[in-house]
This record gives C-alpha cells, sequence and structure tokens, in this order.
C-alpha cells in the first residue's frame, strides 16, 4: 500500500477557494485550508497529478512534520528526532532553502536554517549509519515556517515554481503569473 502524506498546495492570497476546488476535482481529500495554502492528504501519484494538474498552485509540498519550539535547542530536537531517511536518500542534497519566522521567540532567520540543517545532517548520519554525507544526489529543498512558536518543516516537490512550467523555450517578463492568472 501507498504510503501517505500531507501535502500542502501553496498560493496566492485570496485564490484559496480556487484551489481548494482544483485539489478536490483530483480527488485528494482536504484537511485544511489557510492563508496562501490548502492542506491535503495523498501518496507519491497524488504529489505528481499535483504537480502537473494544479492551475492556481505555486508548489507542492510535503509537510514533514510540526511542533512547538521556543528555543534553538528545541528546534535541533525536535528537527532531529523526525524521520528524514523517509524523504531523503543517503547522497541527497538537502538545503534548509527557504525560513519564514513571524510573532516568534526563534526570529533569527540564519540560525533557524543553520540549525535545521545540523539537525538533518545528525539525523540522516544517524540513519544510515555513517560519519559523512556527500549530498551529490537529487535536491531536496526544506522549508521551514514558524508562526507563533509552530515550527512546520517542509519539503519541496516542484522545483523552480509552478509558473514556470516549461513549455516555453522563451519566456518573456509578465505582468502576471500565469498561476495568478488561471485563478
Amino acid at each position: 500500500m501507498d504510503k501517505e502524506y500531507n501535502l500542502i498546495a501553496t498560493c496566492a492570497f485570496g485564490l484559496e477557494t480556487v484551489l481548494k476546488q482544483e485539489v478536490k476535482k483530483l480527488g485528494f481529500e482536504i484537511t485544511s485550508t489557510e492563508n496562501g495554502r490548502v492542506n491535503f492528504k495523498g501518496n507519491l501519484e497524488s504529489i505528481i497529478l499535483a504537480n502537473l494538474w494544479l492551475r492556481t498552485a505555486d508548489r507542492v509540498l510535503i509537510n514533514v512534520g510540526e511542533f512547538t519550539a521556543t528555543s534553538f535547542d528545541e528546534l535541533y530536537e525536535r528537527t532531529k528526532a523526525l524521520n528524514w531517511s523517509e524523504y531523503i536518500p543517503e547522497n541527497g542534497n538537502f538545503p534548509a532553502s527557504k525560513i519564514s519566522s513571524v510573532k516568534s521567540k526563534l526570529y533569527s532567520k540564519s540560525d533557524g536554517q543553520r540549525i535545521v540543517k545540523k539537525a538533518v545532517v545528525d539525523s540522516l548520519m544517524k540513519a544510515y549509519n555513517t560519519t559523512m554525507l556527500t549530498e551529490t544526489g537529487a535536491r531536496f529543498p526544506i522549508f521551514i515556517r514558524i508562526l507563533k512558536d509552530k515550527v512546520t518543516l517542509e519539503l519541496d516537490t516542484t522545483g523552480s515554481g509552478l509558473h514556470k512550467r516549461g513549455y516555453r523555450e522563451h519566456g518573456n517578463e509578465a505582468p502576471l503569473r500565469e498561476t495568478l492568472a488561471a485563478g
């Protein structure tokens, strides 16, 4: 049986209702809707379908874990406790590429990125029983979202944004993103 993931489709603010309808139309189970995000459940095939067919989504993310952290020590320990080897192979490249912190005690973005990266490295080294990770394989960008001390760690499945789907060889400057225009 396929593993079920908690997935997140992000969108421009105000397009949540449209994106929610698109997610429902694809047959996915919606768990909640927030500002700029629709949370739903799905398997590996769902990730592929969402990246292919969601017209108003900017990205599709896997929710790896959520927890409360009021100190950087808590952030490290709770991040390290997550099962990162389930998502990232031994040679995977996993930058802590994006972080947002709003109304949180953990306001230093660079420290947050550094601590999450170290925790994931330590978790993977233990899981793969190694002392070094090469990071020469596929990219698995980690997004860190901290809102009122609630930390959400996500893996990007999209790569460059969905508004850059690659069907044009040469793009022009547009006044409006395609995902926003579709909404």
